[in-house]
């Protein structure tokens, strides 16, 4: 399985990216896709993540400012961040592995993802 992010950049307070995440080579049944952030001398932290049937989870400092989505027929993750602030500085990496559907749950651990980009920056600046 190979991931691959791109569209990280510098903004201003305030402003918004988009970020995509292409993933090739899977070929099981469901999928479960997550953005990690991992700032400057701090550990890496889930931001989003969702399923393959579009169950999706947020990490609190993210929510209502960005929205995690899919395009199942491109096998591409999006994460729209709006409302951008200066804490939100950090490498983003998109992971994704396969995973058993249980509704009402989407994994956000580190350990529940194999397969990992190689990250994006997204610099926010005052």
């Amino acid at each position: 399985v190979h991931v691959a992010e791109s569209g990280g950049g510098a903004v201003q307070v305030g402003g918004s990216l988009r970020l995509s995440c292409a993933i090739s080579g899977y070929t099981g049944s469901s999928l479960c896709m997550a953005w990690f952030r991992q700032a400057p001398g701090k550990e890496r932290e889930g931001v989003a993540a969702m399923t393959t049937d579009d169950l999706t989870s947020y990490a609190d400092t993210v929510k209502g400012r960005f929205t995690i989505s899919q395009d199942n027929a491109k096998n591409t993750l999006f994460l729209q961040m709006n409302s951008l602030k200066p804490e939100d500085t950090a490498l983003y990496y998109c992971a994704a592995d396969g995973c058993q559907l249980v509704a009402g749950w989407v994994p956000f651990g580190e350990a529940d993802y194999n397969y990992w980009g190689q990250g994006t920056q997204v610099t926010v600046s005052s």
